[in-house]
């Protein structure tokens, strides 16, 4: 896992909290917001978006993954996940297989209101991920 520094991080946590005031959530009013870092330095962000047809909703990781692959980019950094609870918030099943086809070894910052983080490699939070 490549290190990162605190201002990194900071700025991960600040990016994924701006972008969550952005999320549609009529159903679950739950908010998340994802920030992503980029190799050149670059900061790309997404949000929830929920759907009366549960299986359209799209969480804030793909959200963000799915605006850097559609502007021809897939060099993921780290990953910064975050909500409006006091749960350090992790990326879901679906989400964590997504992560896992951009590299093994991306950091997953796993976020909460306060601030307060744990860091993981994607690989450590989905073992065995299915691969082709």
């Amino acid at each position: 896992m490549q290190k990162l520094d605190d201002d990194t991080i900071q700025t991960l946590i600040a990016a994924a909290t701006d972008v969550m005031k952005n999320a549609h959530v009529p159903y679950s009013n739950f908010r998340v917001g994802a920030a992503m870092l980029m190799e050149n330095g670059d900061v790309i962000t997404g949000c929830n978006i929920e759907n009366a047809s549960f299986g359209g909703t799209i969480c804030a990781e793909r959200s963000a993954i799915a605006a850097a692959v559609s502007s021809g980019r897939r060099d993921i950094r780290a990953i910064c996940v975050t909500n409006t609870t006091d749960t350090r918030i992790t990326p879901c099943g679906i989400c964590r297989q997504v992560i896992y086809e951009f590299g093994q070894e991306i950091p997953v910052i796993c976020t909460n209101n306060q601030g307060d983080y744990d860091i993981f490699t994607i690989d450590a939070l989905l073992p065995n991920a299915f691969v082709l």
